[in-house]
């Protein structure tokens, strides 16, 4: 796999290890909204929120949108892309693990 793409993917699991970026990343989820707005329910100062949003953006997970003066923050789907493709990696892997630890633990029963 090109390291770009190995650092790109870095990004986004360090991103979203930080539980108030967890916590943003997912009110964005439910639409478009600017930092006054995230910043609703979570305490927080206007510059750490800005400093959340660039570590977003950063990771591909959160992209802005200008509108005038106002700026509006919305999930970016090439970052979701990305995430979806990682776990697919995995896909295969985990029903034979799970099938293989069933016939053991059948076979530790009897």
């Amino acid at each position: 796999m090109c390291l770009c793409i190995d650092m790109i993917e870095n990004d986004i699991f360090r991103a979203l290890a930080d539980p108030t970026r967890r916590a943003i990343f997912e009110k964005l989820a439910g639409g478009s909204l600017n930092a006054s707005a995230l910043r609703e329910g979570i305490e927080i100062s206007q510059p750490a929120m800005s400093q959340h949003l660039a570590v977003l953006r950063g990771a591909k997970l959160v992209r802005e949108e200008r509108q005038g003066r106002y700026v509006n923050y919305d999930v970016d789907p090439e970052g979701l892309a990305l995430i979806a493709r990682w776990l697919m990696k995995y896909h295969a892997f985990w029903p034979q693990r799970i099938e293989a630890l069933k016939v053991l633990l059948k076979d530790m029963d009897q």
